[in-house]
This record gives structure tokens, C-alpha cells and sequence, in this order.
């Protein structure tokens, strides 16, 4: 059936009860169904390039079957058990993909993000009590190796470290110089070091040990992490099989080509783009290690599209927005649908993206704590742009009044719950203590504002924590971003509240343009104030930056930005006395902290005069200690 309204999604639900599915039950059950349905079918592909031409390795559904059971093996033969971590930090490959299958099969996967600094992900490590660490050989350009080996020495729990070289996939002249200008990576941490691919080679291609009976859980996944500990959520077998049924049942059959730019070591990737191709027998395209970061992916997608006859793109906002800055270059008939996810998307680059690709978008929510998959603009349905679609079956999403705790009416703005086998109800985190609070009921909170329509579409209205709070007044920023998004000249928006005197904080909006754009900020300031309905959202500042500080996932990063905003106008506030912001920095519970430097002994009541009418905590780091503000 098609899937286009919420009434289809009630008649699916319909069927039968969830649990009254014949469905796998395990990650290494579900391959092997697909294997033995398309096993001759394309798999999965990756290329170290984005040149059209270079080397794209291919694995069919059979030799992937093969390859994650010689994965598995090998984690099961180093003492990984049901019960054990295997941790990666790894950039997109082949062999990532085998170790974040392998891993769940043999014992419970931890994907780390490899943009991390060393002391970040030995905490992940240490919070997952991982064994096994995979990760790369030291390779120019990248200073991942480099990193993790310094992780492992700070989590002496890991007693082996596999390495993933990608030499192998080098042809011609680079792979004769690369061996030569490798970097060189001292081991200081006391885990053994092995080779990933010589080691998975001596494994038998079927498994040697019984897989898992039943539900347990395969996988943890970090969320945040650019400042501070990240949170590990906890995913179940049962909530991986839940999102690879939706792309099955929904989305995707064994004839179409997914291309997937977004990292491996995040749900939108792993849990939603290979694990609906684990589901339907779809084959799934991962172009460079990097994805949409890759050199030259952006100047070569639309070729790519057409070299692998591509039905179906993985896309956020921002990689839609610089795609709009090159022209289609490609045939690239083939390609029928966008599903767009990780921010909202903006009504004029939905436009834009559309009228230039002759493509159907759809844009779909999920979140890490619900391993993913929450709604989806129906693909064969009405899709309202600005809204993120109906809730997907089996999801049972409302609209719950903080203030309250109870159900809101219909466009009534509150906090968005949910409830799906997909949700690991009261046990999200692996900290107890992170799960306080968490739940309506069985309902996960997810801290995004939203509401539900008389028709049963979802519409995001903001973060619960992104709120710019002028006086007790609320502001949505997406207000502020959707109005400047709507210039020609922007190609991203960031606003967010900085700190203020006398309302507690104003709005604030920095800008990145499109390349080669040439406009004044007193001219963007112009506009925003003609667009922005609402006097109070009217930015106090704006500034143009060359690059918006960005998530891997091509999400816009506000902690960066809010504490560019502190420094700037906390620095103004001590313009009478000498001293000056040194860095912000995050604190687990107060949150954001200005710390202050000078040289003056005496200058403490000063700083007090000049900053203690701010919400903001600030500290003074001096060479004979420090005050603290609480």
C-alpha cells in the first residue's frame, strides 16, 4: 500500500499488534534474510574519493552476510560477549561498516565520533567499558590514530586496538608516496595492536558462535560531544529492526540505490540509511570517508547520482544549501526522493532544492534516544513544507504542556513525547541519574518544542533549551533564522539569546553567505527587521562569520556560537578595567562559563561591578588563583 496519510499509517497499525510481527529478532537474523532474498544485489559501496572515476569498492548482500560474520567472529574470539563493547573511531569505510555489524552481533557496538579531542572519547570509552577499539593507521591528513591511541591510554579497560588501513583502497601514484609521508604514531597505552583486515581474514565467513535468541542490547550511541561528556544512549535489537521495517515496509525495495553522505558513527547513517538497506535489500552508497565533508563531494555529487543511478539521497539542510551553489551537472534522472533530517528545513531552500533537482523531498524527525525514526513527510502523500510529517506506525507522539505535564489540545505548542519500539523506556541512558526525569508515562521526552495539526502533521517549533528568553518574553529563533534564510545572499542562520544587563538576554543572529554573495550586515539588519513579524525577535546583533561552526551531521553548532556572543559582550562590559574574556567553556552543571583574565590583584570588584548583572557564570584566572562567581 501507499503511505500518505495518517489514516494508512492507522491501517498498517491495524494489522496486528507490533509485537505480533514475524519479524527478525537480531541485527545478524536480519542480514541473513536479506542475503538469502538479493544475496548476487549490491550491498554496500564505498570510494576514498569522490572523482566518479576512482576505485568504488562493492559488497553484495551474500558478501557482506560473509564478511560481518568473519567481523563478529574475530570480536567474539578477542572476548567480546553479549554483554561487551566494541568501541570505533573510524571516518567512514567499508571496514566501519563491518565493525558497527559485527560489533552488534558478537556484543554490544559503540560508534564514536573520530572529531572528538583524545580526552572526549576515553571518557566514552570508559563510560561503555569498551574491550576492543577499532580505529585507523596512522594516514596523512588525518590525526585520527593519532587521537585515539591517546584515548586508549586514558582507558586502560580496552586490551585491544585494531587498526583499519586505508592504503587499500589507493591506486596509481598515491599509494607509492603515502607510505612514505605516513605519519608516525607512538603507542603509549598498554592494549594490543593488531591489523583489522589481516585478522578478519583468518576468520571463517559463517558464524562460529549462536547468535542471540532474543531482544538485548546490540548498540550505544553518544549524543552531543562537542563540549563536555556526551550522554551513551542505549539501543535495543528491537528498535534496530523497528527503523530497517520502515524502509521496508515504507520507503525502499531490493531496486533502489540510496546515497548516504553522513557519518557512520551517527543514527541518521547507521540506524535510519543502512539499516532501511538491511530491511529492503537496497543498495547503499557511502561516498569518502569524510561524506559531505569529503574533498570534492559537493563539485561531484550530482555525477555520483547519475554514476550509481541513484533513487534515493540522504540530505540535511546544510548540505542541501551548498549543493545549491553548484549547478546539476549529471543526468540524474534516476533520483526520486530527498529525505532530509537533523534540523529543520527552511520554506525557501525547500524551493530552491526542488525547483533546481526535479526532486521530491521529504522531510522526516528522529533522535538518537528513540533510535531514530519518529516521522516522516508521507512520500506519497501531501507534504507541508516546515512540518516533519506524520508520525510513523507503531509511534505514538504528544504534545505534552511542561508547565503541566498534560496532553496539549490540537496547534497547541508544547513539549513533543514519544512513545515506539524504538524507545528503551525508563533505561535511555547508560547513567542512571541521565534518566531522571525523561519520561511522560512511557513517553520519552525528546526537549523539542512542536505541535500537532487538525490533520495530524508534526511541526517542530524550536528546541526547549534553544529558547531566546527576553524578559520572560519567549522567542523562537527559528523565527529569526527562517526570515534571513530567505535572502538570496545566506546560506546559513544561527540566532540564538546573548547575554543582556537588563532583560537576561536579546536576540542575536550570525550569518554565513553564499559563496561569492556581497552584502553589508547593516543591509541583512534591514531585512530582518522588514521580515521578523515580531519587534521583540528583532536581532540586537548580527554578525557575518566565513564558516558557521557546524555538527558532523551538517547541524548548525549554537554552543560555539553562544560563546562568541559571551565573549564579545562580556569583553565590552570589562572595557573599563583591563580585563578581557579568556575562553567560555562548559561546565556539567552550570553550564557555560566566562572565565576572565587580568593582571590587576585589585580589579576583583571591578569585574564584579561590570558582569554581576548577568546570568551568565564567569570566573577570574589569575596567576595567584581565582574568584568564582557562582
Amino acid at each position: 500500500m501507499t503511505y500518505a496519510t495518517p489514516a494508512d499509517r492507522d491501517t498498517i497499525q491495524n494489522e496486528m499488534p507490533w509485537a505480533a510481527r514475524d519479524l527478525p529478532k537480531t541485527t545478524f537474523a536480519l542480514l541473513s534474510q536479506t542475503a538469502a532474498a538479493h544475496g548476487a544485489r549490491k550491498a554496500v559501496s564505498f570510494s576514498l574519493l569522490s572523482d566518479p572515476n576512482a576505485y568504488c569498492e562493492t559488497l553484495t548482500w551474500s558478501e557482506l552476510q560473509a564478511k560481518t560474520a568473519q567481523a563478529a567472529n574475530l570480536f567474539r574470539d578477542l572476548g567480546i560477549g553479549e554483554d561487551d563493547v566494541v568501541a570505533f573511531v573510524l571516518p567512514n569505510a567499508t571496514e566501519t561498516i563491518l565493525t558497527y555489524l559485527g560489533g552488534q552481533v558478537a556484543g554490544i557496538v559503540n560508534p564514536i565520533n573520530p572529531l572528538l579531542d583524545a580526552e572526549q572519547i576515553a571518557a566514552i570509552l570508559r563510560e561503555t567499558k569498551a574491550k576492543v577499539v577499532v580505529t585507523l593507521r596512522a594516514f596523512p591528513k588525518t590525526d585520527v590514530a593519532q587521537k585515539t591511541a591517546e584515548a586508549v591510554r586514558l582507558a586502560p579497560g580496552v586490551t585491544t586496538v585494531l587498526e583499519v588501513d586505508l592504503h587499500r583502497y589507493l591506486t596509481g601514484i598515491k599509494k607509492l608516496i603515502v607510505p612514505l609521508i605516513r605519519p608516525k604514531n607512538p603507542v603509549a597505552h598498554k592494549a594490543r595492536v593488531l591489523d583489522f583486515n589481516a585478522e578478519l581474514a583468518k576468520k571463517p565467513t559463517t558464524l562460529s558462535f549462536a547468535d542471540s535468541t532474543g531482544d538485548r542490547v546490540a548498540a550505544y550511541f553518544h549524543t552531543g560531544g562537542t563540549t563536555g561528556m556526551p550522554k551513551v544512549v542505549q539501543h535495543r535489537y528491537q528498535g534496530i529492526v523497528y527503523n530497517a521495517w520502515l524502509g521496508a515496509r515504507l520507503l525502499f525495495t531490493e531496486k533502489d540505490v540510496q546515497i548516504c553522505p553522513l557519518p557512520l558513527f551517527h543514527v541518521f547513517a547507521t540506524i535510519v540509511s543502512l539499516g532501511a538497506s538491511l530491511g529492503s535489500g537496497a543498495q547503499v552508497v557511502f561516498p569518502t570517508p569524510q561524506g559531505y565533508r569529503g574533498e570534492g563531494v559537493f563539485d561531484n555529487f550530482w555525477k555520483l547520482i547519475e554514476k550509481h543511478k541513484v533513487t534515493f539521497m540522504i540530505t540535511v539542510p546544510t548540505a542541501m544549501s551548498a549543493l545549491m551553489q553548484r549547478k546539476v551537472d549529471a543526468d540524474i534522472s534516476s533520483l526520486r526522493l530527498a529525505f532530509c533530517g537533523s534540523a529543520p528545513l527552511p520554506l525557501e531552500l525547500y524551493k530552491r532544492f526542488e525547483a533546481a533537482a526535479g526532486v521530491t523531498i521529504c522531510e522526516g524527525y528522529g533522535l538518537t534516544e528513540a533510535t531514530c525514526l519518529v516521522s516522516i513527510n508521507p512520500p506519497d502523500g501531501e507534504k507541508r513544507v516546515g512540518s516533519i510529517g506524520i508520525p510513523f506506525p507503531y509511534t505514538d507522539v504528544k504534545i505534552v504542556a511542561a508547565a503541566t505535564g498534560m496532553a496539549c489540545g490540537v496547534d497547541e505548542i508544547g513539549e513533543i513525547c514519544v512513545s515506539s519500539p524504538g524507545v528503551f523506556s525508563g533505561q535511555t541512558y547508560t547513567e542512571a541519574d541521565k534518566n531522571k526525569d525523561l519520561f511522560y508515562g512511557d513517553h520519552l521526552r525528546t526537549g523539542d518544542l512542536g505541535r500537532i495539526d487538525a490533520d495530524g502533521y508534526l511541526w517542530i517549533t524550536g528546541r526547549a533549551k534553544d529558547l531566546i528568553i527576553r524578559g520572560g518574553h519567549n522567542i523562537d529563533p527559528a523565527e529569526i533564522e527562517e526570515a534571513l534564510a530567505g535572502h538570496p545572499a545566506v546560506a546559513f542562520a544561527g540566532a540564538i539569546g546573548q547575554p543582556d544587563a537588563h532583560a537576561g538576554e536579546v536576540p542575536c543572529v550570525y550569518l554565513e553567505l553564499v559563496a561569492g554573495a556581497d552584502v553589508t550586515e547593516q543591509a541583512l539588519m534591514d531585512y530582518a527587521k522588514e521580515h521578523i513579524h515580531e519587534r521583540a525577535a528583532h536581532p540586537k546583533h548580527l554578525e557575518l562569520l566565513g564558516e558557521l561552526p557546524k555538527t558532523a551531521v551538517g547541524k548548525i553548532f549554537k554552543p560555539d556560537l553562544r560563546k562568541l556572543a559571551i565573549t564579545r559582550v562580556y569583553d565590552a562590559a570589562l572595557a573599563s578595567t583591563g580585563a578581557k574574556v579568556s575562553r567560555v567553556s562548559e561546565d556539567k552543571k552550570r553550564g557555560l562559563v566566562a572565565f576572565v583574565t587580568t593582571s590587576d590583584a585589585g580589579a576583583k570588584e571591578k569585574i564584579g561591578k561590570a558582569l554581576d548583572a548577568y546570568t551568565i557564570p564567569w570566573e577570574i584566572e589569575a596567576d595567584q588563583g581565582h574568584q568564582t562567581k557562582a
